[in-house]
């Protein structure tokens, strides 16, 4: 393994009283990377964010993905609105690359990846399947080491934008305990937490520290009422809701987890290990409305010009006695032929007659998430350093959507469904050795060599019968399975599985005091598509005692996942301004394979880095230029429209709900993209105010371009790769304390973005630049006591509004700000909820 350490933490905060000058060397070594001992902060070949867990603390919000956001100015994350399965795992992106192209590390043991593959991840993380750092609280965090270079000859797949190892705290006494507060400006998404951490001896010769966390958060709405909704409202339909579809964060219950860590001194120099985790969390958030006039499969097959109803007598085998509705007013419920053919028919119905003002479906699920590690690392008599370690994780998703219909089961379906589970088991066993050797011609050599074994299997469970069922009225054209989120069909369940192992070897020698140099290499084999090698260099130059160089140049790969290889599902989603069912295939099926799918392979990347690092007193200063091109990305395709023959295919391959699909999409291997970049870290520590005061600057600049794509990809998902996240990302920490008082100001800048709403080309406009600012003030009642106040985005900077163009407008019928209901782009950086403001108390032992 390539020595890798720190280029100092982008907002590295030393800005605790009680840290001496031992606890901020320890905070500043990174081991991520690293066979051999850990490099300081000023050894470092390339670069690496370090953020200790104190600071974690102080970031103001209870999700990790947004703390590391505010830590990290290469690190984006989109709130996720009316986004299927994504608003369940928020998918997020290092270096502009996919969520899944990042490798994710705990105590430096590959973490297993979430079930729920975003279907809806806009752009980016289109189909991305990618851990679930969301579970990973900051009170279990010792540090997180984010490794900014590509790292898959050193740690295998997923590691093509760089590596996040998060370090848990290894205690053997003492802990805390945290009640928190937090709402919004505008008065909703109140969150409550409690967390808390604890470390115990285990005997005389190790330890065991626990941590946990619980929170409730309340959904938040930033919407307007959809034209349509008001439309019918003034047409005296008042049984449609003031606000027909929100656009918010979801509603979070029951968030608990619980990570444990543990070791254990053995004799001759040997130690064993464990740690692992259990969470499991309840979200529910909004759909898509579905106006009573026009929605295709309930209420019209017409686009709203005829009422879709259905005939008791036909579907028993009598003769069809139900007339027509035609829609001629903005209110069909007054119209004397919906009263007389429907309202005062019994043999006649419409969905109108039991839900008159439309239905807005909530989507949600329940994630439980799991993983053990145990191992046992020391050394051999002949000095070889030896890890042998075994992990198992698994996550769950049981998805459950509100409020719908079965529309072909009639007025006497259910409202509520369970569509089906997916679930994620991976199984890992590494094998790791080092051994420094003497050789004369360099002052210390380095060698390591180890194995890894890998088993990762993804299944579907069908859902509840009457979520994917043909009911009675199907033939008459009403839609099959659960409205939204068509349940998992028995002929679409089943278990897929994939093996892997990999052998590596790596190197790294310090030639002079001035010069180091390190290779690594990695064999890996797949049992579905063969294998891949892949190399990585590395090396520092030390100009003076404060100035150096530093460069890398790798290979890297990622597999695309067993979950993005198989599963197939029907969502609904908005194309062209209007709302269709959308079908998923997998790339074997054969009617993708008619529309140009092809068997998925690897993603291969090159990537190359140089930088600098200076060190002048309490200055530190790092600069890293980064290049990463990716061949042959692994994405969703553009939607493709079904004929009458596609759709009969698709019922002979078990596709649920085929009827009412318009489209169909695949995962397919069809573009190549170079992404660059440059990362500026500067870091001073000074004595101000008689209290002692740290200031961090970060700064990245990120572009993507699209090399080479097809028709299967389109225009549209190259403007949002190319453009959605911002060019520019910025970060100024002041973190000041004295012996009472503590507090910390952060500023985030945010460029210009592509502003996109509801995946739809048409909305997209320019997302204005913004400044941000996080604050918290902290005071220490007792030595044990501490209560703090802050707020993220204090000055309660908005998003961008939503603004078509004309051109955007005209096409999409005329569209106006509102069409769907949002108030802000969904791709704004920094997300659209506004100030969040929170109070909490920590009690320390």
């Amino acid at each position: 393994m390539t020595g890798l350490t720190i280029s100092a933490a982008s907002t590295s905060t030393f800005a605790f009283a009680e840290e001496d000058d031992l606890i901020k060397n320890v905070e500043r070594i990174a081991v991520v990377g690293s066979r051999g001992a850990p490099r300081s902060v000023d050894d470092s070949p390339v670069p690496i964010d370090l953020i200790g867990g104190e600071e974690l603390e102080r970031g103001g919000n209870t999700d990790m993905l947004e703390l590391l956001k505010g830590s990290i100015p290469s690190f984006n994350v989109h709130s996720n609105p009316i986004s299927d399965a994504a608003s369940l795992v928020k998918p997020a992106n290092l270096r502009g690359l996919s969520s899944d192209s990042t490798l994710i590390l705990v105590n430096g043991k590959r973490r297993h990846r979430a079930s729920v593959i975003a279907l809806l991840g806009g752009g980016i993380n289109d189909g991305a399947q990618g851990p679930d750092i969301s579970v990973i609280p900051s009170s279990a965090l010792k540090q997180v080491e984010v490794l900014r270079d590509g790292a898959a000859a050193q740690y295998g797949s997923d590691a093509i934008a760089g590596v996040m190892n998060f370090v848990l705290k290894d205690d053997a006494e003492g802990g805390s305990l945290t009640a928190r507060y937090g709402s919004y400006y505008e008065g909703d998404g109140e969150s409550v937490e409690v967390s808390g951490n604890i470390g115990m001896p285990l005997t005389e010769a190790g330890f065991v520290n626990v941590s946990f966390q619980y929170k409730d958060s309340e959904a938040t709405s930033r919407s307007v009422q959809r034209p349509d909704a008001a439309g019918l409202i003034a047409a005296g339909n008042t049984a449609v809701s003031d606000l027909a579809q929100i656009w918010g964060s979801p509603e979070v219950n029951d968030d608990l987890t619980i990570f444990v860590n543990s070791g254990l001194d053995l004799a001759n120099d040997a130690e064993a290990y464990m740690f692992g985790n259990y969470s499991k969390r309840d979200v529910r958030g909004g759909f898509y409305y579905r106006n009573p006039h026009d929605r295709g499969g309930v209420y019209s097959n017409d686009g709203g010009e005829t009422l879709l109803i259905g005939d008791i007598a036909e579907a028993s085998g009598a003769a069809r006695t139900c007339l027509p509705v035609e829609i001629t007013s903005g209110n069909v419920l007054t119209q004397d032929n919906y009263i007389n053919n429907v309202a005062n028919n019994d043999n006649c119905f419409s969905f109108n007659e039991i839900l008159p003002g439309g239905f807005t479906p909530n989507f949600g699920g329940s994630i439980v998430d799991t993983s053990i590690t145990m191992g046992t690392r020391g050394e051999f008599d002949s000095g070889i350093t030896y890890d042998f370690s075994g992990s198992v994780g698994y996550n769950q998703s049981s998805y459950v959507i509100y409020d719908t219909v079965n529309a072909s089961l009639g007025l006497d379906s259910p409202r509520d469904f369970n569509p089906g589970k997916h679930t994620q088991l991976e199984k890992t066993f590494n094998m790791d050795f080092t051994k420094e050797i003497n050789v004369d011609m360099f002052e210390s050599l380095m060698l390591a060599g180890g194995y890894e074994w890998h088993d990762e299997s993804f299944e579907v469970t069908a859902g509840d019968v009457d979520s994917y069922t043909a009911g009675a009225y199907t033939d008459q054209g009403f839609g099959i399975g659960s409205n939204g989120f068509p349940g998992f069909k028995p002929e679409a369940a089943g278990e897929y599985t994939r093996k892997n192992s990999a052998f590596y070897v790596d190197s790294e020698a310090q030639v002079t005091d001035w010069f180091l140099i390190g290779a690594a290499i990695r064999f890996e084999d797949y049992a579905t598509f063969g294998s891949d090698t892949n190399y990585k260099l590395t090396a520092q130059l030390n100009l003076t005692d404060d100035f150096s160089l530093r460069s890398s140049i790798s290979t890297g790969f990622r597999a695309p996942t067993v979950g993005q290889a198989n599963y197939s599902n029907v969502q609904t989603a908005l194309e062209d301004g209007a709302l269709v069912d959308s079908a998923l295939l997998p790339a074997s099926n054969p009617v993708a394979i008619q529309l140009g799918a092809t068997e998925l392979t690897p993603e291969e990347s090159e990537s190359y880095t140089l930088g600098a690092v200076l060190s002048l007193g309490e200055v530190f200063i790092t600069l890293d230029y980064y290049n990463i091109s990716v061949e042959d990305r692994v994405s969703q395709s553009t939607k493709y429209e079904l004929t009458d023959a596609d759709k009969t295919a698709l019922k002979a391959d078990g596709v649920a709900n085929v009827d009412s699909i318009q489209l169909v999409s695949f995962f397919t291997n069809d573009f190549d993209t170079t992404t660059q970049g440059i990362d500026l870290i500067a870091n001073y520590e000074t004595e101000l105010f008689d209290g002692n005061a740290s200031f961090s600057l970060a700064y990245n600049y990120n572009e993507t371009e699209v090399d080479n794509f097809t028709d299967i990809t389109g225009d549209f998902k190259v403007s949002r790769l190319e453009n959605d996240l911002p060019n520019h990302r910025a970060t100024l920490t002041w973190a000041q304390n004295w012996d009472k008082v503590n507090f910390l100001l952060r500023g985030n800048y945010y460029g210009e973005y592509q502003g996109v709403h509801v995946d739809y080309d048409a909305t997209v406009n320019t997302g204005e630049a913004a400044v941000t600012l996080d604050a918290e003030l902290s005071y220490s009642v007792t030595n044990e006591i501490v209560l703090s106040v802050g707020a993220q985005n204090l000055l309660d900077q908005q998003a961008t509004e939503i603004n078509f163009t004309e051109a955007g407008a005209a096409a999409c019928g005329g569209c106006v700000n509102s069409q769907w209901g949002g108030q802000y782009y969904e791709t704004s950086p920094f997300g659209f909820n506004g100030g969040f403001y929170y109070v909490k108390a920590t009690y320390k032992f």
